[in-house]
């Protein structure tokens, strides 16, 4: 019987196969437990901040509403509910004030001349609930303010005065107000400052109560809500400075988180005037402008408008003995420009000609005839 030998080369291959594949097995578990546990470390490192991040994150925020305490603690006592009654002390209309500053007899309290109008019996509520009486001293409804006076004893605090002019769009600003009567005075509203240099076109009753007058109005815009009751109130900053009053007449209705508020530093300008009781000079031409779009009325005064003319204000009639007359306007003329700014309609026109002063000399351009000419005007005082 013939012997098969194996050699020992060939057995040991054999015995080593099954050792090689264990190892492989080996360093293929590794390499994915390790691939594993590098991929799980990542997922957790997205997914989980530092403790060091998140404690930053907590540390902005402290900051954030310790200032915005600060800056309320620095103008809410300053702040007032004005309920306006009439002879048998039925309410007729609520809205905000602010004390502004005092001397040593009065506190003077800004709001807007739309919540006092026609008021005789006006009260105003403290931030203490205490209730004072308040006596108007000046109106004037083209810029909506109003100065009152309490009796200086009951003065709280007085609100500090800043300036929007260093705002800008974002910024952080809040409200103090009375939205729908002192049953919610000292409410306050935050947002932010959404848009500055805004023009508003809003109206006013003329004397007789009856015409409406058109006019534009350069304002703040802010998301802060901005309700019934809470006009003539503050818009302040995080510094606990005013920088503007709220008006809720010129808040659009049918547009939500939309309010609009008076730059502080235009109503400033007026305060001399409204404390002693003066009517604000304004500049005059001395003419009655119609809008070239109203047709009607075009019409009815027998004016015919070129139609190559697109923009402008008729001049309804040039008064005699006036700047516009003195300066060679007449009547049917059409204005398109003041000092180069176009203008469209009567309140254009009357927004760039309150930019200016009594006794100011302005270039205007006008079509007559189907040509353009301008020539300079003298402004003279309105007439009361």
């Amino acid at each position: 019987m013939e012997k098969i030998e194996v050699s020992n080369n060939e057995y040991s291959k054999k015995r080593k196969e099954p050792r090689n594949n264990k190892n492989l097995k080996l360093i293929l578990f590794l390499f994915i437990s390790f691939a594993l546990g590098v991929g799980l470390m990542y997922w957790y490192s997205v997914n989980n901040p530092t403790v060091v991040t998140k404690s930053k994150t907590i540390s902005e925020t402290k900051v954030s509403e310790v200032a915005i305490e600060d800056a309320i603690d620095k103008v809410y006592d300053s702040v007032l509910c004005i309920e306006v009654l009439n002879n048998n002390g039925d309410k007729i209309s609520t809205g905000t004030g602010f004390v502004y500053s005092k001397d040593d007899t009065y506190g003077y309290v800004l709001t807007n001349a739309h919540v006092v109008n026609g008021g005789t019996n006006i009260q105003g509520t403290l931030s203490n609930n205490n209730v004072v009486n308040l006596s108007v001293l000046g109106t004037d409804s083209y810029t909506d303010l109003a100065v009152l006076k309490m009796d200086v004893k009951e003065v709280i605090q007085v609100a500090s005065i800043g300036t929007s002019q260093n705002m800008k769009v974002g910024n952080t600003v809040f409200t103090v107000g009375s939205p729908m009567g002192a049953t919610y005075a000292g409410t306050v509203t935050k947002g932010i400052m959404s848009g500055k240099d805004r023009l508003v076109e809003t109206s006013t009753s003329s004397s007789n109560g009856m015409l409406n007058e058109s006019y534009i109005v350069k304002v703040l815009q802010t998301d802060a809500a901005i309700s019934p009751g809470n006009s003539g109130g503050p818009l302040v900053n995080l510094a606990g400075d005013v920088i503007g009053i709220t008006s809720l007449k010129l808040v659009d209705e049918e547009v939500e988180g939309m309010g609009f508020a008076i730059p502080i530093e235009d109503a400033m300008n007026y305060v001399d005037y409204l404390e002693n009781g003066k009517t604000i000079e304004r500049p005059m031409m001395g003419v009655q402008i119609i809008d070239l779009t109203n047709k009607y009325l075009l019409y009815r005064n027998g004016i015919n408008v070129d139609s190559s003319v697109e923009a402008g204000v008729v001049l309804l009639k040039v008064n005699t003995g006036y700047p516009a007359a003195d300066s060679g306007l007449k009547d049917g003329d059409i204005i398109t420009k003041i000092n180069g700014e176009k203008i469209s309609t009567a309140s254009e026109f009357k927004y760039e000609l309150y930019k200016h002063s009594v006794g100011d000399t302005i270039e205007v351009t006008y079509v007559r005839d189907k040509k353009e000419n301008t020539i300079k005007v003298k402004l003279s005082k309105a007439s009361e």
